[in-house]
């Protein structure tokens, strides 16, 4: 069996390193030092230059401008965003444009996802629910008027979505009365919809989405079965791509400062107690780049399991969300006093995984869903 990456998918990640090569991970205000949002908006100049080297478009099909490359190629570039804290929605304008490019009908896939592609347009997801506790597609009621292709109304309120105030239009999860889920693609300004302030850990704006009687055109919902679990898992996938890159950034500045910080007349890199924890970190990391292959490439692939998708991805986020949660506590330990020095930037990094680890939510409840499907499924 091969498992290295296709041509396509490194030419991807090559592209992403050179875009992302001149990004500085302190370019806006401390998150520790400012009250409210680090900037208004997020890095639009990087956007267009992630534009520029089609890596918007990178999974959308050729008809739409796109490259039609998968998750996997999608997961590549999603890591090497996290090493700069790249401040752009690659991730929630990648994942929509997929579910609507998947499940979304031809008046719809035309509209979006050149548009999309080109950076003309910017799509994000309320994946957090009510309370960032509870599933995402309960927090939001959807209703149909009678009569065939009439309006939808939706009623309820998505906690921490990510972009907010700064995307074009929403792709909402909503629960119909007969307990399907449909994806409505809702606009930031729109009857009935509004949106409060929320701040995230690495001082990004976030924005409390409330739906009051939105009214949204038939041919802007996604009534599909499947279509919402296929895009959670895809979002949560991504999302451990990014816990993955930034866990990989970490570990290194905590090589390169205890090979330079001497104790004793030696560089502590050369302590055995100093040693041993970087190597604890490095497995960690391996086992959060394994488990995170093989979930993106369930999803990229489609290929049948013993187990469902989910429980690939299950895998994928007690890994992400324990590691880089370890990761990060391990470099602040290393650098001593020096990783709260504002001046550096391993503060912003421990910032940034504290929010991947609250979005991936806690490892114990990853492994009691992991634990119901291995109950429904045999493994023999």
């Amino acid at each position: 069996m091969d498992f290295t990456f296709s041509e396509e998918q490194q030419a991807a990640a090559e592209a992403a390193r050179g875009v992302f090569a001149d990004v500085a991970p302190d370019a806006v205000p401390s998150p520790a030092l400012t009250t409210g949002a680090v900037a208004d908006t997020f890095d639009r100049a990087l956007w267009a230059r992630l534009a520029d080297a089609d890596l918007l478009s990178l999974l959308s099909a050729e008809e739409y401008g796109g490259a039609g490359l998968d998750a996997v190629a999608l997961c590549l570039v999603l890591r090497e965003s996290a090493k700069v804290l790249a401040r752009v929605p690659l991730l929630e304008n990648s994942a929509a444009m997929a579910a609507v490019q998947a499940y979304g009908g031809p008046e719809l896939r035309a509209e979006l996802l050149e548009r999309a592609g080109r950076g003309e347009i910017v799509l994000t997801v309320a994946a957090s629910g009510r309370t960032g506790h509870d599933p995402a597609e309960l927090a939001v009621t959807a209703r149909q008027e009678d009569g065939e292709g009439a309006d939808w109304i939706l009623d309820g309120v998505q906690t921490a979505v990510a972009w907010a105030y700064d995307a074009d239009y929403v792709l909402v999860p909503a629960h119909t009365a007969t307990d399907r889920t449909v994806l409505a693609l809702v606009p930031r300004v729109h009857e009935g919809v509004a949106s409060a302030e929320q701040f995230s850990t690495s001082g990004e704006r976030l924005g409390e989405l409330r739906l009051e009687s939105a009214r949204i055109a038939a041919r802007d919902v996604i009534d599909v079965e499947g279509a919402w679990e296929w895009l959670r898992d895809l979002l949560i996938t991504g999302t451990c791509a990014l816990a993955l890159g930034l866990g990989e950034r970490v570990l290194r500045m905590s090589s390169e400062y205890t090979s330079k910080r001497e104790q004793f007349g030696f560089p502590v890199a050369t302590f055995q107690a100093v040693a041993v924890q970087a190597a604890d970190r490095y497995i960690d990391l391996r086992a959060m780049e394994v488990t995170l292959w093989q979930a993106a490439w369930r999803i990229a692939s489609g290929a049948p399991g013993t187990l469902p998708v989910a429980g690939d991805v299950a895998v994928a986020k007690i890994w992400a969300s324990e590691g880089v949660r370890r990761v990060v506590q391990t470099a602040q330990h290393l650098h001593g006093g020096f990783g709260a020095d504002v001046d550096y930037p391993l503060h912003r990094y421990h910032a940034w995984a504290k929010h991947l680890e609250l979005s991936l939510g806690p490892a114990a409840a990853h492994e009691e869903a992991l634990g119901d499907l291995l109950a429904a499924h045999s493994l023999g």
